[in-house]
């Protein structure tokens, strides 16, 4: 090669497009997940991928890292000039999480669960930089540190399964950013997030790439369906609707003239409150009063021992749900929300205080009576890839319960049932024969909220059962359930980080912080008069400068 042409692919690399997919094509056998797409990304640029579940975003981002080994691709993925598609399976793991890391979307399934966190950021430190161990204990605790995580230094040494779904999540981010990447794959990255910790990640990743800006020029391609995160922190943005980029633009731009209708669509669904006031005399279904739960912990004591000790995840909380009504429940990352819920359906052995369900303590079940009462108290779990076993069906899944609980149902009942409830939730009936991991992340979610509506609850505890699901999806899945809880006058415990959505559903909400509930009441009264300094921190967080989250 002549010196003019190695100096023009030099400028080419230099001031080129750090990343440039061109036509890329990915399917499934028959099924296409991306169909010709074509986009690139500038050195130190953030573009947004937005799009319902199942639109292609997440097959995108994992092309990008060829880790989709059963997929047929075709097209250019030129990263730094270099077509990705042509190197060796070597040459990308050198690549991977040195020069392109990805935050995936679940983070329990992404997390080695045999490893503690710091040992899972460390390898990866090591593996890369090539320093030493001790060296990148010391930068894996300092990265948690960054992502908001309560005392780093403890929780360097907690497996996955002993953090909430939120810290896994900060977790996940801090291992992608432990090399200091040259583009930042970030598929829904805030997603388990609360709202000030969410602010806190992307004031982080910003400021990292203000840091990196005169160094490497770190890209972002952030994969979301919060229009409100794309608005503040992308400067390009890109919509895909079935595997197709149907607009792109300036952010500004895109979000005042939107010219495609899914766009407008998009831009147009946000949560409505459709509360309908709760009956004088509707009877109480859930009664809870001074609810705790201590979990056993190692506390380090003399000459290096540990001695044992207690942890206190929820301090003395009382809480009631009437038939008919929503009560949401609001609070960080490891406040106690999921351990209070677990409380409630009576799956925390270590609680102390009264829990009764319809005047009668949970404890008094027995034999037959408790498997009616599983059936009167459902719950969504906040992960729903960890709640869905693997190798089972989606009929069979969804049915589950039923051939349980409806014994009397044959297989054909059955199955009708299972194809309206999956209806519902925005599910086809051809998902019958497939498996969960066949799914998007925000599918999956939908059938997990199937799996417990099947039944008609008379309590349905959802714990972040929207966290997952693009704004439209979100739309219905939320007029689903008041529509249901209207009809068969459901009492619904309604976990969430969001709090639009809880301004959308709740009729009192219970404000928890470090175990505690530091405020509840009236959700309108609240939302528009908080007592304490917490709640009017949240709201200020969430409000993002609109006068009212209701």
């Amino acid at each position: 090669m002549s010196d003019a042409m190695q100096s023009q692919a030099a400028d080419r690399t230099q001031h080129g497009p750090l990343l440039e997919v061109e036509r890329l094509r990915v399917s499934f056998g028959e099924t296409v997940a991306v169909n010709d797409i074509s986009f690139s990304i500038a050195r130190g640029e953030r573009v947004a991928l937005v799009g319902e579940s199942g639109s292609g975003k997440s097959v995108t981002a994992l092309s990008i890292l060829r880790l989709l080994h059963d997929a047929q691709t075709s097209g250019a993925i030129r990263f730094d000039g270099v077509d990705l598609l042509t190197k060796s399976e070597r040459a990308m793991r050198g690549l991977r999480g040195s020069d392109v890391a990805m935050i995936f979307q679940e983070p329990m399934t992404a997390l080695n669960p045999l490893y503690t966190i710091g040992e899972q950021i460390a390898e990866t430190i090591v593996l890369h930089d090539g320093v030493s161990a001790a060296d990148a204990r010391k930068r894996a605790v300092e990265l948690l540190g960054h992502t908001g995580i309560a005392e780093p230094g403890k929780r360097v040494n907690s497996y996955p399964h002993q953090l909430s779904g939120g810290q896994r999540q900060r977790a996940m981010i801090a291992m992608a950013l432990a090399c200091r990447p040259r583009l930042l794959l970030a598929d829904e990255p805030t997603t388990a997030l609360d709202v000030t910790i969410r602010a806190q990640i992307v004031e982080l990743l910003l400021q990292l790439q203000r840091d990196e800006a005169q160094k490497r020029g770190m890209a972002i391609l952030l994969i979301t369906h919060d229009l409100n995160l794309v608005r503040r922190f992308a400067q390009r943005v890109a919509v895909m609707e079935k595997g197709v980029l149907v607009e792109s633009g300036p952010v500004e731009q895109l979000f005042e003239a939107p010219q495609h209708p899914y766009t407008q669509r998009l831009l147009q669904s946000r949560p409505e409150r459709t509360v309908v006031p709760v009956l004088p005399i509707a009877p109480v279904l859930l009664d809870a009063r001074d609810v705790s739960v201590d979990f056993k912990t190692k506390l380090p004591g003399v000459a290096g021992w540990f001695r044992s000790g207690r942890f206190r995840a929820v301090d003395a909380a009382t809480v009631s749900v009437r038939q008919g009504e929503t009560l949401g429940i609001v609070g960080e990352s490891g406040s106690g929300k999921s351990t209070l819920a677990m409380a409630l359906l009576g799956l925390q052995r270590a609680t102390q205080g009264a829990i009764e369900f319809q005047g009668r303590a949970l404890a008094s079940y027995r034999g037959r009576e408790q498997t009616t009462l599983r059936s009167n108290l459902q719950v969504v779990f906040q992960d729903p890839f960890s709640s869905l076993s693997p190798r089972y069906t989606i009929e069979r899944l969804v049915g589950e319960g039923l051939a349980l609980h409806r014994p009397q149902l044959d297989p054909a009942a059955r199955r009708e049932k299972v194809v309206a409830v999956l209806r519902e939730v925005g599910i086809d009936r051809t998902a019958l024969y497939r498996y969960p991991h066949e799914f998007s992340g925000g599918q999956r979610q939908r059938i997990a909220i199937a799996r417990a509506l099947i039944l008609e609850p008379r309590i349905l505890i959802l714990d972040e059962p929207t966290s997952a699901l693009d704004v439209s999806i979100q739309q219905q899945v939320l007029k689903l359930l008041a529509g249901l809880q209207r009809k068969y006058n459901l009492g619904f415990i309604f976990i969430s980080h969001d709090l639009a959505v809880i301004g959308a559903m709740a009729h009192r909400v219970a404000v928890m912080k470090n175990g505690s509930i530091v405020e509840s009441g009236d959700v309108e009264k609240i939302f528009a008069s908080p007592v304490h300094p917490y709640t009017r921190k949240l709201l200020a967080a969430a409000s993002g400068g609109e006068n009212s989250l209701l």
